[in-house]
């Protein structure tokens, strides 16, 4: 049974509506809260899961975003903050047929069958990524989140592998200025579906009085009230790191996915006629 009902082009204008009430720019994460504000979301909705790798919130809203990048209304950095272009500054509403059509979305193609032909297409690299990273054995995804965390400038990172460590699976120490330095451990789980609340609290009372922070990374995804309690005031405080965000940080680091860049040459026609 599908709880999210939005399709993505029903979300064209909401996240349109987002960004004008959020300043202008934001960040995916920034987008999707302000977006279940905008549209009353409940939580149900809210964690409703597109094939166990991604809720169809953070899907579709993907997808709209793509569209109306493409239209012309957004764009974004390389640190995926997006932001309206002058033409989405200056109008509050866009006709989603335009807006189809003009990305040259295949002809044909009636309301009902337009989202089944997005659910149909895949995440590209990303799905394909996450799988096989899902494959792996636990110990592996260990090596590998501790190879993450090298990467990402953690020194001194261990993974602990101890059966009763309440949940801790490794620790590290990260070096803020070259100065500062905090003690930081982390939990690495392989999940298919949801992380909860519940899990967060765990992993918080096994790190309190070990570490000044928590890394929790999961091939899943975190509910809104894990994500919540990830952040809750006068509490240490937990960085949660998804499958999505895994994978795109291993393509980031180059850490087991190379990229091809596909040179594409131009050539100008009339600068050879006013030669």
């Amino acid at each position: 049974m599908e709880l999210f009902k939005y399709k993505y082009d029903d979300l064209f204008n909401p996240v349109l509506n987002s960004l004008k009430q959020l300043g202008g720019s934001g960040t995916n994460s920034e987008i999707e809260e302000k977006l279940i504000e905008v549209l009353n979301l409940t939580t149900d909705e809210i964690e409703d899961v597109h094939r166990g790798n991604t809720t169809k919130l953070s899907y579709r809203c993907g997808w709209a975003k793509n569209y109306l990048k493409r239209f012309g209304m957004i764009e974004n950095s390389a640190r995926a903050v997006w932001s309206l272009t002058k033409n989405g500054k200056e109008i509050n509403f866009v006709d989603k047929e335009e807006v189809k059509r003009t990305v040259k979305q295949p002809q044909s193609i009636s309301d009902n069958s337009s989202d089944t032909i997005i659910e149909n297409e895949t995440l590209g690299w990303e799905e394909e990524l996450l799988n096989t990273v899902k494959s792996i054995e636990p110990p592996a995804f260990e090596r590998l989140s501790k190879r993450l965390l090298r990467e990402l400038g953690f020194d001194k990172v261990e993974v602990t592998g101890k059966s009763g460590d309440g949940g801790i699976d490794g620790i590290g120490i990260i070096k803020i200025g070259g100065v500062i330095s905090f003690q930081v451990v982390f939990q690495c789980k392989k999940y298919q579906g949801t992380v909860s609340s519940s899990a967060i609290r765990d992993f918080r009372g096994a790190m309190i009085g070990r570490a000044d922070k928590g890394i929790f990374i999961t091939t899943g995804i975190f509910s809104r009230d894990a994500k919540s309690e990830a952040k809750r005031d006068g509490a240490p405080p937990i960085d949660l790191v998804d499958g999505i965000e895994l994978v795109n940080k291993l393509k980031e680091l180059n850490l087991g996915v190379s990229v091809e860049v596909i040179e594409k040459i131009n050539i100008n026609k009339d600068w050879f006629s006013a030669i």
